[in-house]
Protein backbone atom coordinates (compact mmCIF):
# COMPACT_ATOMS: atom_id res chain seq x y z
CA UNK A 1 0.00 0.00 0.00
CA UNK A 2 1.21 3.79 -1.04
CA UNK A 3 2.21 5.96 1.70
CA UNK A 4 -0.20 9.03 1.40
CA UNK A 5 1.68 12.95 0.91
CA UNK A 6 -0.73 15.59 1.49
CA UNK A 7 -0.05 19.33 -0.08
CA UNK A 8 -0.33 22.57 1.14
CA UNK A 9 -3.35 24.34 -0.03
CA UNK A 10 -2.23 26.44 -3.15
CA UNK A 11 1.00 23.86 -3.97
CA UNK A 12 -0.49 21.89 -6.27
CA UNK A 13 -0.11 24.30 -9.12
CA UNK A 14 2.78 22.75 -10.23
CA UNK A 15 1.65 19.22 -10.15
CA UNK A 16 -1.52 20.35 -12.41
CA UNK A 17 1.01 22.05 -15.19
CA UNK A 18 2.58 18.18 -14.94
CA UNK A 19 5.58 19.50 -13.51
CA UNK A 20 7.49 15.87 -12.35
CA UNK A 21 8.80 17.73 -8.80
CA UNK A 22 7.27 18.18 -5.48
CA UNK A 23 9.71 20.55 -3.21
CA UNK A 24 9.68 19.53 0.32
CA UNK A 25 8.07 22.94 1.69
CA UNK A 26 4.88 22.22 -0.48
CA UNK A 27 3.77 19.16 1.75
CA UNK A 28 1.19 19.93 4.47
CA UNK A 29 1.34 16.32 5.89
CA UNK A 30 2.27 12.57 5.00
CA UNK A 31 2.44 8.95 7.03
CA UNK A 32 5.06 8.61 10.01
CA UNK A 33 5.90 5.37 8.02
CA UNK A 34 7.36 6.67 4.53
CA UNK A 35 11.13 5.98 3.68
CA UNK A 36 13.10 6.77 1.95
CA UNK A 37 12.51 5.67 -1.91
CA UNK A 38 9.06 4.23 -1.24
CA UNK A 39 6.05 4.94 -3.57
CA UNK A 40 3.85 7.25 -2.56
CA UNK A 41 0.68 8.67 -3.50
CA UNK A 42 -0.17 12.52 -3.61
CA UNK A 43 -2.96 14.60 -2.82
CA UNK A 44 -3.85 18.40 -2.34
CA UNK A 45 -5.49 19.71 0.73
CA UNK A 46 -9.03 18.63 -0.49
CA UNK A 47 -8.05 14.89 -0.75
CA UNK A 48 -7.68 14.56 -4.65
CA UNK A 49 -5.27 12.61 -5.69
CA UNK A 50 -2.80 14.41 -8.11
CA UNK A 51 -0.16 11.81 -9.02
CA UNK A 52 2.38 9.04 -7.74
CA UNK A 53 6.23 9.16 -7.73
CA UNK A 54 9.29 8.10 -5.35
CA UNK A 55 9.57 10.27 -2.17
CA UNK A 56 12.88 10.86 -0.68
CA UNK A 57 13.75 13.52 1.74
CA UNK A 58 15.78 16.30 0.61
CA UNK A 59 14.86 19.77 -1.35
CA UNK A 60 12.70 17.45 -4.06
CA UNK A 61 10.92 15.45 -1.76
CA UNK A 62 8.57 13.63 -4.26
CA UNK A 63 9.89 12.67 -8.15
CA UNK A 64 6.62 12.17 -10.16
CA UNK A 65 6.34 9.09 -12.09
CA UNK A 66 2.88 9.35 -13.00
CA UNK A 67 -0.27 12.05 -12.96
CA UNK A 68 -2.57 9.21 -11.75
CA UNK A 69 -2.93 6.10 -9.25
CA UNK A 70 0.01 3.88 -10.40
CA UNK A 71 1.82 0.64 -9.62
CA UNK A 72 5.05 -0.05 -10.05
CA UNK A 73 5.07 -3.65 -11.11
CA UNK A 74 7.13 -5.46 -13.61
CA UNK A 75 4.49 -4.77 -16.57
CA UNK A 76 5.61 -0.45 -15.69
CA UNK A 77 8.95 -0.97 -16.11
CA UNK A 78 9.07 -3.08 -19.19
CA UNK A 79 6.51 -0.83 -20.94
CA UNK A 80 8.48 2.72 -19.60
CA UNK A 81 11.50 1.57 -20.79
CA UNK A 82 10.16 -0.26 -24.15
CA UNK A 83 8.47 3.03 -24.51
CA UNK A 84 11.89 4.79 -24.39
CA UNK A 85 13.28 2.35 -27.20
CA UNK A 86 10.71 2.84 -29.24
CA UNK A 87 11.04 6.82 -29.50
CA UNK A 88 14.32 6.27 -30.31
CA UNK A 89 13.56 4.00 -33.04
CA UNK A 90 11.60 6.52 -34.11
CA UNK A 91 14.09 8.96 -34.48
CA UNK A 92 16.46 6.46 -36.31
CA UNK A 93 19.29 6.59 -33.62
CA UNK A 94 18.27 2.69 -32.06
CA UNK A 95 19.28 0.29 -34.90
CA UNK A 96 20.88 2.47 -36.91
CA UNK A 97 23.38 1.38 -39.83
CA UNK A 98 26.10 3.59 -38.63
CA UNK A 99 25.70 4.93 -34.99
CA UNK A 100 25.53 2.26 -32.02
CA UNK A 101 25.33 4.41 -29.02
CA UNK A 102 22.85 6.56 -27.73
CA UNK A 103 21.08 7.48 -24.16
CA UNK A 104 17.85 4.87 -24.14
CA UNK A 105 16.27 6.75 -20.72
CA UNK A 106 16.56 10.62 -19.90
CA UNK A 107 14.94 10.79 -16.03
CA UNK A 108 12.21 13.38 -16.57
CA UNK A 109 12.55 13.35 -20.38
CA UNK A 110 11.58 9.95 -20.09
CA UNK A 111 8.87 10.15 -17.24
CA UNK A 112 11.28 7.80 -15.15
CA UNK A 113 12.96 10.89 -12.50
CA UNK A 114 16.35 9.88 -11.20
CA UNK A 115 17.02 7.17 -14.26
CA UNK A 116 19.62 7.38 -16.71
CA UNK A 117 20.74 4.54 -19.09
CA UNK A 118 22.78 4.52 -22.14
CA UNK A 119 23.45 2.19 -24.66
CA UNK A 120 27.04 1.35 -26.17
CA UNK A 121 26.92 -1.09 -28.90
CA UNK A 122 25.23 -4.70 -26.81
CA UNK A 123 25.94 -2.90 -23.53
CA UNK A 124 23.65 -0.66 -21.03
CA UNK A 125 25.21 1.85 -18.30
CA UNK A 126 22.85 2.32 -15.93
CA UNK A 127 23.13 5.79 -13.34
CA UNK A 128 20.54 5.82 -10.20
CA UNK A 129 19.78 9.52 -8.72
CA UNK A 130 17.22 8.86 -6.85
CA UNK A 131 16.70 6.19 -3.97
CA UNK A 132 13.42 5.12 -5.46
CA UNK A 133 15.07 4.15 -9.01
CA UNK A 134 17.59 2.62 -6.26
CA UNK A 135 15.07 0.11 -5.08
CA UNK A 136 13.79 -0.74 -8.13
CA UNK A 137 17.01 -1.70 -9.49
CA UNK A 138 16.10 -5.10 -10.15
CA UNK A 139 13.00 -4.54 -12.13
CA UNK A 140 14.97 -2.17 -14.33
CA UNK A 141 17.19 -4.59 -15.40
CA UNK A 142 15.01 -7.46 -16.40
CA UNK A 143 12.93 -4.47 -18.42
CA UNK A 144 15.88 -3.83 -19.95
CA UNK A 145 16.69 -7.50 -20.92
CA UNK A 146 13.09 -8.43 -22.38
CA UNK A 147 13.11 -5.06 -25.01
CA UNK A 148 16.43 -6.24 -26.01
CA UNK A 149 16.49 -9.43 -25.98
CA UNK A 150 20.02 -11.31 -27.30
CA UNK A 151 20.81 -7.72 -28.44
CA UNK A 152 22.00 -7.01 -24.76
CA UNK A 153 25.63 -8.74 -23.43
CA UNK A 154 25.96 -6.85 -20.70
CA UNK A 155 24.71 -4.05 -18.01
CA UNK A 156 26.91 -1.98 -15.64
CA UNK A 157 25.67 -0.29 -12.59
CA UNK A 158 27.16 3.08 -12.71
CA UNK A 159 25.86 4.95 -9.51
CA UNK A 160 28.37 5.03 -6.73
CA UNK A 161 28.82 8.79 -7.55
CA UNK A 162 25.12 9.44 -8.42
CA UNK A 163 23.14 8.06 -5.63
CA UNK A 164 22.45 10.12 -2.52
CA UNK A 165 23.52 9.64 0.81
CA UNK A 166 20.54 7.47 1.85
CA UNK A 167 22.25 4.62 0.07
CA UNK A 168 25.99 5.55 1.06
CA UNK A 169 26.47 2.45 2.99
CA UNK A 170 24.93 0.21 0.12
CA UNK A 171 25.99 1.53 -2.97
CA UNK A 172 28.77 0.70 -5.84
CA UNK A 173 29.68 0.09 -9.36
CA UNK A 174 29.28 -3.35 -10.77
CA UNK A 175 28.17 -5.80 -13.44
CA UNK A 176 24.34 -7.11 -13.69
CA UNK A 177 25.40 -9.08 -16.39
CA UNK A 178 28.71 -9.89 -18.53
CA UNK A 179 32.00 -8.18 -17.88
CA UNK A 180 33.34 -6.10 -20.62
CA UNK A 181 35.25 -3.06 -19.47
CA UNK A 182 34.98 -1.15 -22.43
CA UNK A 183 33.78 -1.45 -26.31
CA UNK A 184 34.03 0.41 -29.27
CA UNK A 185 31.06 2.12 -30.60
CA UNK A 186 30.16 3.83 -34.00
CA UNK A 187 28.72 7.28 -34.10
CA UNK A 188 27.96 8.82 -37.37
CA UNK A 189 30.37 6.00 -38.73
CA UNK A 190 33.15 7.16 -36.52
CA UNK A 191 35.04 5.01 -34.09
CA UNK A 192 35.38 5.81 -30.17
CA UNK A 193 36.82 3.67 -27.45
CA UNK A 194 34.15 4.07 -24.46
CA UNK A 195 35.19 2.67 -20.91
CA UNK A 196 32.53 2.69 -18.78
CA UNK A 197 34.23 1.45 -15.35
CA UNK A 198 36.68 4.43 -15.49
CA UNK A 199 35.68 6.85 -17.21
CA UNK A 200 33.54 10.38 -16.71
CA UNK A 201 29.67 9.92 -16.71
CA UNK A 202 29.06 6.74 -18.85
CA UNK A 203 31.90 6.80 -20.57
CA UNK A 204 31.34 8.92 -23.06
CA UNK A 205 29.58 12.44 -23.89
CA UNK A 206 27.06 11.03 -26.04
CA UNK A 207 24.74 14.82 -25.67
CA UNK A 208 27.22 16.66 -28.20
CA UNK A 209 26.98 13.75 -31.42
CA UNK A 210 24.97 16.56 -33.46
CA UNK A 211 27.54 19.17 -31.89
CA UNK A 212 30.41 16.92 -33.24
CA UNK A 213 28.82 16.91 -36.52
CA UNK A 214 28.32 20.40 -36.89
CA UNK A 215 31.82 21.05 -36.65
CA UNK A 216 32.60 18.67 -38.76
CA UNK A 217 30.89 20.68 -41.43
CA UNK A 218 33.09 24.21 -40.41
CA UNK A 219 36.17 22.25 -40.13
CA UNK A 220 37.69 22.25 -43.49
CA UNK A 221 41.17 23.79 -43.91
CA UNK A 222 41.23 24.74 -40.85
CA UNK A 223 44.00 24.81 -37.36
CA UNK A 224 41.19 24.00 -34.39
CA UNK A 225 41.68 23.52 -30.45
CA UNK A 226 39.93 20.89 -28.95
CA UNK A 227 39.67 22.45 -25.29
CA UNK A 228 38.84 19.69 -22.14
CA UNK A 229 38.98 17.13 -25.33
CA UNK A 230 38.04 13.71 -22.87
CA UNK A 231 37.54 10.87 -25.51
CA UNK A 232 38.45 13.75 -28.33
CA UNK A 233 35.23 13.16 -30.22
CA UNK A 234 35.13 17.15 -31.65
CA UNK A 235 38.84 16.06 -32.13
CA UNK A 236 37.73 13.23 -34.49
CA UNK A 237 35.11 15.32 -36.44
CA UNK A 238 37.43 18.22 -36.77
CA UNK A 239 39.78 15.57 -38.62
CA UNK A 240 36.78 14.09 -40.64
CA UNK A 241 35.49 17.52 -41.64
CA UNK A 242 39.38 18.32 -43.51
CA UNK A 243 40.95 20.27 -41.10
CA UNK A 244 44.08 21.29 -41.50
CA UNK A 245 45.69 20.90 -37.89
CA UNK A 246 43.81 19.72 -34.57
CA UNK A 247 45.18 20.53 -31.32
CA UNK A 248 43.34 18.41 -28.31
CA UNK A 249 43.89 19.65 -24.63
CA UNK A 250 42.92 18.18 -21.21
CA UNK A 251 44.63 18.70 -17.79
CA UNK A 252 44.00 14.45 -17.51
CA UNK A 253 46.52 12.74 -18.84
CA UNK A 254 44.07 9.54 -19.38
CA UNK A 255 42.72 11.73 -21.85
CA UNK A 256 45.41 12.30 -23.27
CA UNK A 257 45.93 8.67 -23.77
CA UNK A 258 42.48 7.90 -25.01
CA UNK A 259 42.10 10.93 -27.60
CA UNK A 260 45.28 9.57 -29.51
CA UNK A 261 43.73 5.81 -29.22
CA UNK A 262 40.26 7.23 -30.67
CA UNK A 263 41.91 9.15 -33.62
CA UNK A 264 44.23 6.12 -34.03
CA UNK A 265 41.43 4.20 -34.75
CA UNK A 266 39.51 6.32 -36.96
CA UNK A 267 42.85 7.77 -39.11
CA UNK A 268 46.13 5.95 -40.16
CA UNK A 269 47.67 9.13 -40.67
CA UNK A 270 46.36 12.74 -39.65
CA UNK A 271 47.62 16.26 -38.06
CA UNK A 272 46.72 15.90 -34.78
CA UNK A 273 48.76 16.55 -31.10
CA UNK A 274 47.88 15.90 -27.84
CA UNK A 275 48.72 18.06 -25.28
CA UNK A 276 48.01 17.78 -21.20
CA UNK A 277 47.78 20.91 -19.71
CA UNK A 278 45.58 23.39 -17.56
CA UNK A 279 43.29 25.10 -20.01
CA UNK A 280 43.94 29.08 -18.48
CA UNK A 281 47.17 28.42 -18.80
CA UNK A 282 47.38 26.92 -22.39
CA UNK A 283 45.37 29.80 -23.65
CA UNK A 284 47.33 32.15 -22.26
CA UNK A 285 49.39 32.94 -25.30
CA UNK A 286 48.36 31.32 -28.16
CA UNK A 287 47.32 34.53 -29.80
CA UNK A 288 45.91 34.41 -33.74
CA UNK A 289 46.84 30.49 -33.54
CA UNK A 290 43.94 29.06 -34.02
CA UNK A 291 40.81 29.28 -36.60
CA UNK A 292 38.36 27.27 -34.33
CA UNK A 293 38.32 26.48 -30.49
CA UNK A 294 35.72 24.51 -28.61
CA UNK A 295 35.31 25.01 -25.13
CA UNK A 296 33.54 22.21 -23.36
CA UNK A 297 34.24 21.80 -19.89
CA UNK A 298 32.86 20.01 -17.12
CA UNK A 299 30.06 21.47 -15.24
CA UNK A 300 31.12 24.68 -13.34
CA UNK A 301 28.01 24.54 -11.04
CA UNK A 302 26.58 21.59 -9.92
CA UNK A 303 23.80 23.52 -7.52
CA UNK A 304 22.85 27.16 -7.02
CA UNK A 305 24.61 27.79 -3.91
CA UNK A 306 28.00 28.06 -6.58
CA UNK A 307 26.27 29.50 -9.41
CA UNK A 308 28.22 32.93 -9.52
CA UNK A 309 31.46 31.84 -9.41
CA UNK A 310 30.24 29.42 -12.25
CA UNK A 311 29.16 32.16 -14.16
CA UNK A 312 32.32 33.69 -13.67
CA UNK A 313 34.37 31.08 -14.89
CA UNK A 314 32.52 30.78 -17.90
CA UNK A 315 33.44 34.76 -18.54
CA UNK A 316 37.43 33.90 -17.69
CA UNK A 317 37.01 31.01 -20.04
CA UNK A 318 35.78 32.74 -23.30
CA UNK A 319 37.42 35.82 -22.56
CA UNK A 320 40.82 34.27 -22.84
CA UNK A 321 39.44 31.93 -26.06
CA UNK A 322 37.91 35.30 -27.56
CA UNK A 323 41.04 37.24 -27.19
CA UNK A 324 43.48 34.41 -29.01
CA UNK A 325 41.46 33.80 -32.00
CA UNK A 326 42.36 34.41 -35.04
CA UNK A 327 40.20 37.04 -36.72
CA UNK A 328 37.38 35.48 -38.74
CA UNK A 329 37.56 32.87 -36.64
CA UNK A 330 34.73 30.18 -34.78
CA UNK A 331 34.55 29.74 -31.17
CA UNK A 332 32.14 26.85 -29.83
CA UNK A 333 31.19 27.04 -26.21
CA UNK A 334 29.07 24.64 -23.92
CA UNK A 335 28.12 24.91 -20.61
CA UNK A 336 26.71 21.60 -19.71
CA UNK A 337 25.58 22.80 -15.68
CA UNK A 338 22.07 22.16 -14.82
CA UNK A 339 22.19 25.05 -12.30
CA UNK A 340 23.01 27.58 -15.18
CA UNK A 341 20.19 28.39 -17.21
CA UNK A 342 20.27 29.30 -20.78
CA UNK A 343 19.93 33.38 -20.20
CA UNK A 344 22.57 33.23 -18.03
CA UNK A 345 24.95 31.48 -19.93
CA UNK A 346 24.66 33.60 -22.38
CA UNK A 347 25.14 36.42 -20.51
CA UNK A 348 28.71 35.40 -19.17
CA UNK A 349 29.62 34.67 -23.10
CA UNK A 350 28.13 38.46 -23.54
CA UNK A 351 30.42 40.15 -21.20
CA UNK A 352 33.42 37.82 -22.41
CA UNK A 353 32.77 39.38 -25.49
CA UNK A 354 32.14 43.14 -24.88
CA UNK A 355 36.02 42.54 -22.41
CA UNK A 356 37.64 41.11 -25.08
CA UNK A 357 36.49 44.07 -27.41
CA UNK A 358 35.79 42.27 -30.49
CA UNK A 359 32.64 42.30 -33.36
CA UNK A 360 31.14 38.74 -32.67
CA UNK A 361 28.23 37.34 -34.54
CA UNK A 362 25.79 34.13 -33.23
CA UNK A 363 25.85 31.41 -35.55
CA UNK A 364 24.18 29.20 -33.87
CA UNK A 365 22.34 28.15 -30.57
CA UNK A 366 22.98 24.40 -29.52
CA UNK A 367 21.50 22.48 -27.39
CA UNK A 368 21.64 18.37 -26.51
CA UNK A 369 19.90 16.19 -29.00
CA UNK A 370 16.94 14.48 -29.67
CA UNK A 371 17.88 10.56 -27.44
CA UNK A 372 18.57 13.20 -24.59
CA UNK A 373 14.39 14.72 -25.02
CA UNK A 374 13.70 17.34 -22.53
CA UNK A 375 9.95 17.24 -20.96
CA UNK A 376 7.88 20.20 -21.82
CA UNK A 377 6.65 20.56 -18.12
CA UNK A 378 9.87 20.54 -17.16
CA UNK A 379 12.43 22.78 -18.87
CA UNK A 380 15.21 21.92 -15.83
CA UNK A 381 15.99 19.32 -18.28
CA UNK A 382 17.71 21.52 -21.02
CA UNK A 383 21.36 21.15 -19.17
CA UNK A 384 23.23 21.37 -22.72
CA UNK A 385 23.69 25.01 -23.42
CA UNK A 386 25.87 25.75 -26.60
CA UNK A 387 26.96 29.15 -28.60
CA UNK A 388 28.52 29.00 -31.97
CA UNK A 389 30.57 32.40 -32.56
CA UNK A 390 32.04 34.50 -35.35
CA UNK A 391 34.85 36.63 -33.97
CA UNK A 392 36.04 39.49 -36.46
Amino acid sequence: MKGRVVLKSGKDVSLLRRHPWIFSGAIKKMDANIANGDLVNVFDNKDNLLATGHYQAGTIAVRILSFDNTDTDQDFWNKRIANALEIRRTLCIAECKDTNVYRLVNAEGDSLPGLIIDYYNGHAVIQLHSVGMYKNLDSIVPALKKVYGKNLVGIFNKSESTLPFQTKTDKSNGYLLGNAEDTIVQENGLSFKVNWTKGQKTGFFIDQRENRKLLQEYSFGKDVLNMFCYTGGFSVYALKGGAKLVHSVDSSAEAVELVNENIALNFKDSKHEAFEADAFKYLHDIKDRYDIIILDPPAFAKHQKVLHNALQGYKRLNQKALEQLKPGGILFTFSCSQAVSKENFRKSVFAASANAKRNIRILNQLSQPSDHPVSIYHPEGEYLKGLVLYVE
